[in-house]
């Protein structure tokens, strides 16, 4: 059966309406702030071949869009009316789950005996057990370090809850009933998707219901090529990094190759470093997963937002994902920080764009997404609270010819901000500041948004702090085509006291009453010369509270007067001696990255890399760890100390890499 184009515009209305409906019922009755407040969650309709056909307009996890279903059907035989499965595992559902905190929900929606297609649904659960609250640290090395397992299995069976898995669950997690509140929240919301189907079959007809859902991909994918035919042909490489592992103090490099050809886009992953021993790997089973699609899922819906939101947006893309990198891991490597990774490739990909587009391509965000994470007891050691205090975000990059949005990256989740009530009356806190954080954007022509910033003060003793995504600390967002890096992340405690220290990448820190916590987040890239953004653009700027006044003048060379207004000559005669110093036609990637690729260049990596895959798993992580060390002792944490002062001597770090090679083949 083929549709005629006004009943297919209507159908696709109608599941895009109905993943939209599974989603507010979802939120509305989910017991957790994150879900309620920030929405981390996710919903929609999958066809009979696991692929999205009906996604919500207003998701707030966009890219989610290329999940794959089909592996966690298939491994839960003899479904019936009434059952729903579960998972949580990421390599056992093949990376439909990407980390234990996500519950995945997959459930069979029947007419006349057969299923017609899917409710899918996940959360991201406050704590599923494991070594620390909140399931998630950098530290962990292994899956089982972080929670508990689900493998793909029923929670429902005909109608009736699995109770076993609820005491299960119980058992497992430091924050029980909220969890057992939010699977039920679950089981509702896809009742709620399996009652639309059935209206839209009584309406328009089985088969005017299964010819929809490949059609609909099918429109999506023609649009899709559009959009790449704009792109010019040819290949474009770019690479970018982590600061570290945690456990290490060791760069991770991340790099793309990406080729477009008559709108197909095939991006190559080979060259990118091997598995950490944390929990920074990701897994993709080495298909097109949405952990490394999501840059191209923005650009796509971003060039023609008119096409419907369905997993036929990735068909014309393709992927080289070689086994055994940190982009394609392999068990049992943890795999918690998994979006920090996928947020480098994104920017890694931003680049690969800007090469071969840059006119349709903005500047990369922030870099880094830094939920903060307070586990403590109630008044008088009742109970244990685990709470996010606050989705921290940055800013987005700049486009030609427009600002970067502040504050707000939407490119990885379109997660909203949790109240500062309903944050202190969920946790023992009082939020003392949340703001922007002035001058973090990315100077240039067009300013990289600005990173948001937050003061927590504690209120009670024996509290534990934890986040996920502490990044570009030492690697900050790069300037694009002369503008200037934007500002690396920054964490204090006790800021302004005479306790104040700098807090690097955080496992477990331990607060108590009275203690203050300050999260400074990274602003986004700017693009062009900043001598070259209007001086009363930088005048509204200062007055917003985006720029400082010192910001002006030293970073876009417009001098402030004291009441406020630009001091023409001054600002000429400052500009004229900006426009002297040299700047960087294409990127600036900061001082610090280009200190380390003065030793580990390009080629250098790709040959080193190329060795490593040739050895066991089991001990391609050390003799990595080993080989670069010898070249560069004395690595400083991120965030404390300099890459560019530790290598003051780039040949002599050089000729030492070349021995401990030499050393490490023999």
């Amino acid at each position: 059966m083929t549709l005629d184009p006004v009943l297919l515009e209507i159908l696709a209305t109608k599941v895009a309406a109905a993943a939209e409906e599974i989603s507010l019922a979802l939120k509305r009755s989910s017991r957790s702030i994150y879900v309620k407040e920030a929405a981390d969650f996710g919903t929609g309709l999958v066809d009979l071949n696991g692929k999205v056909f009906g996604y919500p307009a207003a998701a707030s996890v966009p890219f989610f869009l290329d999940a794959d279903c089909r592996p966690t059907i298939d491994a839960v035989p003899d479904l019936a009316d009434g059952d729903v499965m579960i998972t949580n595992d990421p390599y056992l559902s093949e990376g439909l789950a990407t980390h234990v905190p996500d519950l995945h929900m997959v459930q069979p929606y029947f007419h006349g005996g057969s299923i017609v297609a899917y409710g899918w649904c996940f959360i991201h659960f406050m704590d599923l057990g494991g070594r620390v609250p909140s399931s998630i640290s950098p530290s962990n090395h292994e899956i089982f370090q972080e929670g508990m397992r689900v493998p793909p299995m029923k929670v429902m069976k005909r109608g009736r809850i699995n109770r076993d898995f609820l005491e299960f669950l119980r058992a497992n997690t430091r924050t029980p009933e909220q969890n057992v509140a939010d699977v039920t929240a679950m089981l509702g919301a896809l009742a709620t998707g399996g009652q639309r189907v059935a209206d839209m079959i009584e309406r328009h007809g089985v088969e005017a219901f299964l010819a929809a859902q490949s059609e609909l991909q099918d429109y999506t994918a023609a649009k899709a090529r559009q959009v790449l035919c704009r792109v010019p042909d040819g290949t474009y490489e770019f690479w970018d990094y982590l600061d570290d592992d945690y456990v290490s103090r060791i760069p991770v490099r991340v790099r793309v190759k990406v080729t477009l050809k008559s709108g197909r886009l095939h991006f190559d992953l080979t060259g990118t470093d091997p598995q950490v021993a944390a929990a920074y790997n990701v897994v993709t089973n080495g298909r097109c997963h949405e952990w490394l699609t999501m840059r191209l899922t923005s650009f796509l819906l971003t060039h023609d937002p008119t096409m419907a939101a369905n997993a036929g947006l990735y068909r014309p893309i393709s992927v080289t994902n070689p086994p055994g990198t940190v982009l394609n891991a392999a068990f049992p490597d943890a795999v918690g920080i998994r979006h920090t990774t996928a947020r480098r490739l994104n920017d890694a990909m931003t680049g690969a764009l800007l090469k071969a587009a840059p006119d349709m391509m903005a500047a990369p965000t922030c870099g880094a997404s830094a939920p903060f994470v307070l586990a403590e007891y109630g008044p008088e050691g009742a109970g244990r609270n685990v709470t996010v205090l606050e989705p921290m975000r940055g800013g987005m990059g700049a486009l030609m010819g427009k600002d970067g949005v502040d504050g707000r990256d939407a490119t990885l989740s379109n997660m909203q901000n949790h109240p500062l009530e309903t944050v202190e009356s969920e946790a023992g806190v009082i939020i003392r500041k949340y703001d922007i954080r002035t001058d973090s954007g990315g100077a240039g022509q067009w300013r990289g948004g600005t990173g948001q910033m937050m003061t927590v003060e504690f209120l009670r003793d024996g509290g534990i702090v934890l986040a996920r995504g502490m990044e570009r600390l030492r690697f900050p967002p790069w300037g694009v085509a002369g503008a200037k890096p934007a500002a690396a992340f920054r964490c204090l405690l006790n800021r302004g006291r005479r306790d104040e220290r700098v807090v690097t990448k955080i496992d477990e820190l331990h607060v108590n009453a009275g203690d203050t916590l300050t999260i400074l987040m990274p602003g986004a890239s700017g693009i062009g010369d900043p001598c070259l953004r209007p001086p009363d653009s930088v005048r509204s700027d200062v007055e917003q509270g985006f720029v400082s006044r010192q910001g002006a003048a030293r970073d876009y060379g417009v001098v402030i007067a004291d009441d406020g207004s630009v001091d023409g000559a001054a600002t000429a005669k400052l500009r004229s001696r900006h426009r002297r110093d040299n700047r960087r036609a294409d990127f600036d990637f900061g001082r610090e990255r280009e200190a380390w690729e003065e030793v580990f260049d390009d080629e250098t990596m790709l040959a080193l890399n190329r060795r490593l895959m040739e050895l066991p798993k089991s001990v391609r992580y050390e003799t990595r760890r080993r080989i670069v060390e010898a070249a560069v002792p004395n690595l400083p944490m991120a965030g404390t100390g300099s890459l560019a002062e530790v290598i003051d001597d780039p040949d002599a770090a050089r000729a030492r890499l070349a021995d401990a090679l030499a050393l490490s083949a023999k």
